[in-house]
């Protein structure tokens, strides 16, 4: 089932207006792209927008569906919205993250679409993901993680650098059927990022090896893959929705018992969303907050201009957080 949260009135109106902006902005963007030469991308959000403009290069014109700033789970697609999308020539997006854009992709009639899900494996995650083994605890991930995703899957695959590169390997095979002239540049680009990932991913193998704690306390389970990939234990706050405001008493108890426990000392918030469920257990635990981006946009208030740039800002606030030498 679903889990969503219901939008205002306000909000509503608010995304439309910033929709229908966007359409003008992509749809001039599109149509330059095929007047051009240029490959026309759509792109769902914006780590999607990144793959496609790392590996399609100076070939392509790519726009993505999501405004900056805006929630990526909650958005809802206008009929010029899902006509640009039905016009482009191909499409970079991952199921199970934004419902509106899977349905659209799949009545578009695109016939090279790059859905980054289906290029690595998929887990189920919930509010907690690993495990406290060494502290005599069962590991295991409660309750399900669907953000629109009947499977009950996690989508976060791009806070993984070595999912996000088996994702980079197929968009960059996607691009190529759909470009074949220009096959040869975007091999190229992709072997350039897969190798700037490979490069991540060593940065938080040896950056996380010397720490004092494995456990971190986030607001909205979108880690769990990161948390997997190099023996951490994630705790979220929300779980499911990213901006969930009603939780239960009993996981704020379970949270502070955890802090305490296993000495946890931030309390992780996101620069998206509202901040004050971690303020709050923060109060209560008497720790700190600070920012861990799951890069789902880059805005003003994100430590780094790009997605390497932020998951590199990430890297240094869990090893503050775990104590990592």
């Amino acid at each position: 089932m679903n889990v969503r949260r219901r939008i205002s009135t306000v909000a509503l109106a608010g995304s439309a207006v910033l929709g229908l902006l966007a359409v003008s902005a992509c749809s001039t963007s599109g149509a330059t792209g095929k007047e051009d030469g240029k490959l026309a991308v759509t792109a769902s959000f914006y780590p999607m927008q990144f793959l496609a403009e790392k590996i399609g290069g100076k070939h392509v014109s790519v726009t993505s569906l999501t405004a900056p700033g805006t929630e990526p789970h909650d958005l809802e697609l206008s009929p010029k919205q899902t006509a640009q999308l039905g016009e482009s020539d191909a499409v970079v997006y991952l199921k199970g993250v934004q419902p509106a854009v899977d349905e659209a992709v799949k009545q578009s009639g695109v016939q090279h679409t790059a859905d980054a899900a289906s290029f690595t494996t998929l887990e189920s995650h919930g509010s907690e993901v690993g495990g406290h083994d060494e502290h005599g605890h069962e590991e295991h991930a409660e309750g399900g993680h669907d953000h629109g995703d009947e499977s009950g899957l996690d989508p976060h695959i791009w806070l993984d650098p070595v999912k996000y590169a088996e994702a980079a390997k197929g968009v960059g095979k996607t691009l190529a059927a759909a470009d074949p002239k220009h096959k040869a540049d975007y091999e190229k680009n992709t072997a350039a990022l897969v190798k700037q990932l490979d490069t991540l991913n060593q940065e938080y193998k040896d950056g996380l090896k010397n720490r004092k704690s494995d456990t971190f306390i986030t607001t909205h389970a979108a880690f769990g893959y990161l948390a997997e990939r190099y023996g951490l234990t994630e705790e979220a706050i929300s779980g499911l929705d990213p901006e969930a405001t009603d939780v239960s008493g009993s996981r704020v108890k379970d949270l502070q018992a955890l802090a305490k426990k296993h000495d946890v000392h931030t309390v992780f918030f996101e620069t998206l969303t509202s901040p004050d469920m971690a303020k709050t257990l923060a109060k209560d635990v008497h720790a700190k907050t600070d920012v861990l981006d799951p890069i789902e946009g880059i805005t003003k208030k994100s430590r780094g201009d790009d997605y390497l740039a932020v998951m590199e800002s990430n890297l240094k606030a869990l090893q503050k957080a775990l104590g990592a030498k």
